[in-house]
């Protein structure tokens, strides 16, 4: 029984470790990963708190090293699905009984292993498994992930110390509960931190939740669940089902127990996931919660007084870091043609000093992609871009599949802002151009403001303060995430939180209070300290 109203630890965002040469953490790091790297692991499920074996398994690889073998994963079917929502389901009740300082002592257990003991594990198999480099990894697996943690307990403090005013005679609270039913979180392959926030933010709040990781992030992702469990997580609380899609995703969207829907990945498959929904609807117990974080077509937006030389450097890291595998990464940007050559010739040089190969050579700024289907996509849109009259590939575009899936950073010039590159969204190391005008600026924000369906991230350069509030107002509703003379990448839990809305996903901001009150049902109660006894009320009297 609790006595006494607690107040968590005030949370600071994790330091991101440098590992420069010689360091302790770099030399750690390193050995973790010639240990990981020799020692390829089975992948189980995990159903409330058993390791499943199904049989059905595929290949872990890495995608910098077509050989580099690091294992295989089991890969769930429809019956292992219904029996980790059953799971689940009987998981609930004492998980949403525990005291709720008690489920955040588990997170902010999980987040002090991360920050000592499990730090390098975790980095070390987002390095292999997703090609990042270190650096990468770190203000991702890590950092982030960690910061998730400590700042998501604060927020929930937060969401169970708000309570409503009370009248003379009576008392009234509001009680925070769980979702009525199990999550649902499917989570991308790109950030390691978020693969573990979106089924951990409703689990700290009461709910829990059916896990699909991505099929290319199933090693990290697997690590994550085993700290979870080693930090207090019960059985059943957080059950892991990789595997296909539809092997998942079917039996889940059937079933009545449904409560809520935690995502991120495409727009396409978000979308179909709502149909899917709606088409259910009468079928489920309650309406089912939709959280989901989408794609991404994001700019930056440059003024004729922008400094070419800041602008390059943003373009270079906000468009290349990671090989522009963030939804946040820029993919398009809009610069004036008197600063353009310049700009050009900024990214020219900067872009040939980006070492590309494999993420443990710590002198390397890129990997690979992730697959052989991203890979394609890629070089076949550069390809197209070669051959189309209105484009030219002024940076980079070699492709080599021969070792891993590598992309050069990429930079295609665009006579037309219309483009099919200026509007989709290929997730790649590939940016696009379109110098403008400089008379035609105020047209040109509009443009920015209104070519694509996706609203996540922009960003706008320049310094006349006149000129950027007229761009900013312009811009309003294109970027949930939105910066000034910054790249658009790199968001921090507490500072930035993340999120974008119309194609981009329902804009529940990640990192923020905003996203835990989504996996919360709320219950007003009233007590009355003395109840009346006469029904009638005063204006029912008589006048003398």
């Amino acid at each position: 029984m609790t006595h006494g109203t607690f107040q968590t630890p005030d949370p600071v965002n994790e330091p991101v470790r440098g590992y420069a040469p010689g360091s302790p953490e770099r030399k750690s790091l390193q050995a973790e990963l010639k240990r990981m790297r020799s020692n390829p692991i089975e992948v189980p499920l995990l159903v409330g708190g058993e390791k499943v074996e199904t049989g059905n398994t595929a290949k872990m690889r890495s995608p910098h090293n077509h050989g580099m073998d690091l294992g295989i994963y089991h890969q769930a079917r429809p019956e292992d699905v219904t029996r980790a929502i059953n799971a689940a389901t009987d998981a609930r009740a004492d998980w949403q009984a525990l005291p709720w300082e008690e489920r955040a002592t588990v997170f902010l257990r999980a987040a002090d292993l991360l920050a000592g003991p499990w730090r390098d594990r975790v980095n070390a198999s987002t390095m292999l498994g997703q090609s990042k480099t270190c650096h990468q990894a770190e203000i991702d697996a890590a950092c982030e992930l960690i910061d998730f943690w400590r700042f998501n307990v604060r927020f929930m403090e937060r969401i169970y110390s708000e309570q409503p005013q009370s009248s003379p005679g009576c008392w009234n609270r509001m009680e925070h509960r769980p979702l009525d039913g199990f999550v649902f979180a499917i989570t991308p392959f790109n950030f390691s931190s978020i693969a573990a926030n979106l089924p951990s933010a409703p689990a700290m709040l009461g709910n829990t939740t059916i896990w699909k990781p991505a099929s290319t992030s199933v090693l990290s992702n697997y690590y994550l669940s085993e700290l979870m469990i080693e930090a207090g997580v019960p059985p059943g609380v957080i059950n892991f089902l990789p595997g296909r899609g539809a092997a998942v995703g079917d039996p889940v969207m059937a079933d009545s127990r449904l409560a809520g829907i935690h995502f991120t990945g495409s727009t396409g498959v978000f979308q179909g996931i709502w149909r899917s929904v709606a088409e259910n609807l009468p079928n489920y117990a309650q309406y089912p919660r939709l959280v989901g974080e989408t794609g991404g077509k994001d700019f930056v937006m440059a003024l004729p007084d922008s400094d070419p030389r800041t602008l390059a450097v943003a373009l270079a890291r906000g468009s290349f870091e990671y090989q522009g595998q963030k939804c946040s990464a820029a993919s398009r940007a809009y610069v004036p043609k008197s600063i353009w050559p310049e700009v050009l010739e900024q990214l020219e040089a900067i872009t040939a000093e980006m070492a590309m190969g494999d993420p443990e050579d710590f002198t390397n700024f890129l990997g690979a992609v992730i697959d052989e289907g991203s890979y394609k996509k890629l070089s076949t849109a550069i390809e197209g871009a070669r051959a189309d009259a209105s484009c030219k590939v002024v940076v980079g575009g070699e492709c080599d599949a021969s070792e891993g899936w590598f992309i050069r950073p990429t930079v295609i010039e665009t006579a037309d802002p219309k483009h099919d590159l200026m509007r989709t969204e290929l997730f790649g190391p590939v940016l696009t151009i379109f110098p403008y005008e400089d008379a035609r600026v105020d047209e040109t924000v509009q443009l920015c403001a209104d070519t694509s369906e996706y609203a996540l991230t922009g960003a706008v350069f320049g310094t006349n303060r006149t000129a950027l509030r007229k761009a900013m107002e312009t811009l309003r509703f294109a970027a949930g995430n939105f910066y000034v003379n910054d790249k658009p990448t790199g968001a921090v839990v507490g500072q930035q939180p993340f999120g974008g809305a119309r194609a981009s996903g329902t804009n529940d901001k990640a990192g923020s209070i905003l996203n835990l009150l989504r996996w919360v049902s709320p219950r007003t109660i009233k007590e009355t300290f003395v109840p009346p006894t006469d029904w009638r009320y005063p204006f029912l009297g008589k006048d003398d």
